[in-house]
């Protein structure tokens, strides 16, 4: 249709078919030219919606005063082909039919300013690449493809639609939503088809969702039910645990599938549909569709539009006249027919009851919406008041172009804009199928604007007592349990519990997630719990026993000395060292104590102590021993002419100064190991499974050995001055007591060595604590214990002869006599106070 143009013309809107065709589509090949007409309803709608927008602006003064937009329009057929004629004459020189050749095209001016459509995504790659060529402004109403929005390819491409890959999203986010993992996909062999199931299938993939199978539809050709591969695929996913399939095709191809699934009484499935079949009149009177299943899909918000079912029935109306129709033809502008094709038929006898339904989509906002939108760029590129539209310089496509980009406008009170990449932001309203008697109603169930919000209470599903369908592989797994994906899916899987020490993380984890070391966690865990510090406590029961056995041995050590103390100056005592005894008895105390230091939390003064309290007083008490051991191997088993001097070396100072000597010797060694290796309090965080273990950790194994070293060496050169040495008759067999001592102590401990070894770390400081009892036990039960029974049951053997010796003939089987003299003295002294009156 001609603009009119008082004054100049603004511009021209052409426009291209839509959904199968313009007003009418023709099944023709890409070198068919003209295509064949037949009445699409929403193609027609489109095209009303455009003129509508075009007389609402020309009959304002507000948007474009002074100014009358006009508009051509063209039937694609969907066909690239078909589309590239009007394209052409659309960029024929204005006031030619031409289109001229330049190297630039800065100046050039075309028949129109800006164009309106295709509907068809395949069609519009076609097209938009020529637009974009002369940098014509291009408004696409249905063409959803996400590859349009790459703006180096197509800069001068825009839609009124939102992108395939949002509508993609929201498929995958009902999909999560609905907790459906395991579904089919099954695409259109279009661009449109192609595209869009391979977003769905990368968009799905990376949320965990798992497409069993998938394949392409062939476009539908004359000659029956024939969909290829997909048949297979359809049979596999009838008799497989799928119970949802994505289907992202045109309308005709979706009426094909369901044609088949229909024909071949295939199980009734959830069908989670693409926008352009979802609102399909084609699809939805099919025979038969309402045996399918649940028809679920998302569709965009569009503005209602309550004029626009008055102006079609004027249309039509008016369409009806001889007269109107005489006039059109009238004012032709004397295109070739093999360019703008033959007249429909059928668009004669177009009538509202053909197009009733189609009042209902949203596609007509969006195609009345593309027009406001030029017309707002061309209100912004004109500098246009209320009062008109000052510039009078001839506008180009690429100056309205740059006025397109981010250009708000207004349509039906709703404000929309244009991004960075051509887009809107639409948001969608997810709609359900409920039939009616043959038709299905399009209830709104839920809604997507980035994030998705469904409405179960409006939920109808096919399935009996209306229970929600399930889609999984697998079962969702339980609390603290992970996948173990078997196969090349990863919604087929067995649920792991994870172990002790690790936790489920996210619901979604295929690994568990391990604890801090400062934490823990039990079996089919979904959280780590913080471990207590555990350590040798006082009012634990090993304790306990330990501290029992500490008060008997340290009883025993004191009653000894006490009764060495009382009786020191009696022939036993003297005979065990006299003070020297007493000495050792004291430093078997000190050893006792040394056990008071393990329980407790271990700090680096305790861990130090428990060695230097432990190796000193053992050395002091070792080398009273090992004095008494050498004056029991010289009276017995040395030459006599040895015996008086070796006698004066170990009594009295030079005995003490052996006791220095070996005390200063360990602590010299202690200082060393301390100063170097010095144990360290340490954390063990994995020796038990819910605390952390707290306790002293020797630093060498190497320097705690030279440090026993000292007593062991102290008990060894006992052992041998003693275990050889005869017994003589009527005499105390001190030898006996000391080989005796010497044994426990390394019977004591050799065995802590493998019991130390292979007992768990929390009952090192047990094992220590009672080596060191039964150490002090060992020595006092074997040598100073059997001298208190003496002491208190058995006085009438505390004498001379019993533990001294009697005269010259016994000097080798002295116990202990420093000079001989002196000790004859005593025993005839001792002789006149005893002997019987």
């Amino acid at each position: 249709m001609p603009p009119s143009a008082p004054g100049r013309k603004a511009g021209s809107v052409g426009r291209g078919g839509g959904a199968g065709g313009g007003w009418s589509r023709g099944e023709v090949s890409a070198t068919r030219s003209p295509c064949g007409r037949r009445l699409s309803a929403p193609g027609l709608l489109w095209a009303l919606a455009v003129m509508m927008a075009v007389e609402e602006i020309n009959n304002a003064s507000t948007l474009l005063p002074g100014l009358r937009l006009g508009y051509d329009l063209f039937d694609t057929c969907s066909e690239p082909v078909i589309a590239m004629k009007p394209s052409l004459v659309f960029m024929a020189k204005v006031g030619s039919r031409s289109i001229g050749a330049y190297c630039d095209y800065t100046q050039y001016q075309p028949r129109v300013l800006a164009v309106i459509g295709p509907y068809s995504s395949e069609v519009a790659l076609v097209t938009g690449k020529f637009f974009s060529f002369f940098l014509m402004p291009q408004v696409s109403y249905g063409a959803t493809t996400d590859r349009l929005s790459n703006r180096e390819t197509f800069p001068s491409f825009f839609r009124t639609v939102p992108s395939d890959r949002v509508q993609a999203t929201a498929m995958v986010e009902l999909l999560r939503g609905l907790r459906w993992n395991w579904v089919a996909a099954v695409g259109s062999d279009d661009e449109y088809g192609r595209q869009g199931l391979g977003l769905f299938s990368s968009l799905a993939n990376a949320k965990g969702i798992c497409i069993a199978y998938e394949g392409l539809m062939p476009l539908p050709r004359a000659g029956g039910l024939r969909l290829g591969s997909v048949q297979s695929l359809l049979h596999q996913v009838n008799h497989s645990s799928v119970q949802v399939v994505v289907v992202f095709s045109s309308a005709h191809a979706a009426y094909s599938l369901f044609s088949y699934s229909i024909h071949y009484r295939l199980l009734p499935k959830v069908w989670v549909a693409s926008e352009t079949w979802l609102t399909s009149s084609l699809v939805m009177t099919l025979p038969g569709m309402e045996r399918v299943g649940t028809v679920l899909g998302f569709l965009h918000q569009g503005a209602e539009m309550p004029e626009f079912r008055s102006y079609v029935q004027t249309r039509l109306a008016r369409a009806a006249e001889p007269a109107y129709c005489a006039s059109l033809e009238a004012g032709q502008l004397g295109l070739e027919e093999h360019v703008v094709g033959p007249r429909c038929p059928q668009c004669d006898r177009a009538s509202p009851e053909n197009v009733t339904d189609g009042l209902l989509y949203h596609q007509t906002f969006a195609a009345y919406a593309a027009v406001y939108s030029v017309a707002h760029a061309l209100h912004k590129a004109l500098l246009c008041n209320s009062s008109g539209c000052p510039t009078q310089e001839p506008l180009r496509p690429w100056q309205l172009l740059e006025n397109m980009y981010n250009v708000s406008f207004r349509a039906y009170n709703r404000t929309l804009q244009f991004d960075s990449s051509g887009n809107v932001d639409l948001a969608y309203d997810l709609k359900l199928w409920v039939w009616q008697d043959r038709m299905p109603m399009l209830r709104t169930v839920g809604s997507f604007n980035g994030s998705l919000e469904l409405q179960f209470s409006n939920m109808i599903w096919h399935t009996p007592g209306n229970q929600e369908p399930v889609s999984q592989c697998s079962r969702q797994c339980r609390e603290g349990q992970v996948r173990r994906v078997k196969g090349f899916h990863s919604c087929c899987y067995d649920c792991v519990d994870c172990k002790a020490g690790s936790y489920q993380r996210h619901p979604d984890d295929a690994l568990c997630s391990k604890c801090d070391q400062d934490q823990w966690s039990p079996d089919g865990s979904t959280r780590c719990f913080p471990r207590t510090p555990r350590f040798l406590a006082w009012g634990e029961p090993a304790v306990l026993g330990l501290l029992l056995l500490l008060g008997i041995v340290l009883g025993l050590v004191l009653l000894a000395l006490g009764l060495f103390t009382w009786h020191r100056d009696s022939p036993l005592v003297q005979a065990t060292g006299g003070p020297r005894a007493c000495f050792g008895l004291a430093c078997l105390g000190l050893v006792c104590l040394s056990v008071l230091l393990f329980p407790g939390q271990p700090s680096t003064a305790n861990c130090m102590g428990q060695q230097l309290l432990l190796h000193l007083p053992l050395t002091g008490c070792l080398s009273t021993l090992f004095l008494q051991a050498a004056e029991i191997f010289v009276a017995s088993e040395l030459p006599p002419s040895w015996t008086d001097w070796l006698h004066s070396r170990l009594q009295g100072p030079w005995a003490w100064l052996v006791v220095l000597l070996a005390m200063l010797a360990e602590a010299a060694l202690c200082s060393w190991y301390l100063a170097v290796f010095p144990p360290v309090v340490m954390t063990n965080w994995h020796a038990l499974p819910t605390e952390a273990l707290v306790h002293c950790r020797v630093s060498s194994w190497i320097m705690f050995g030279v440090v026993h070293a000292t007593n062991a060496m102290l008990a060894f050169l006992c052992f041998l001055g003693t275990f050889l040495v005869q017994s003589q008759p009527g005499r105390y067999n001190s030898a006996r007591g000391l080989t005796f001592a010497m044994l426990a102590y390394f019977i004591t401990w050799v065995s802590y060595i493998p019991l130390f070894a292979n007992v768990h770390v929390v009952s090192h400081p047990p094992v220590q604590m009672g080596t060191i009892l039964f150490c002090v036990l060992g020595i006092l039960a074997t040598f100073h214990l059997p001298k208190c029974y003496l002491l208190l049951w058995r006085p009438d053997l505390n004498t001379p002869e019993f533990f001294l010796g009697g005269g010259p003939s016994d000097a080798r089987g002295q116990g202990s006599s420093g000079h001989e003299e002196e000790t004859r003295e005593k025993q005839v002294t001792l002789e006149s106070v005893t002997s019987p009156q």
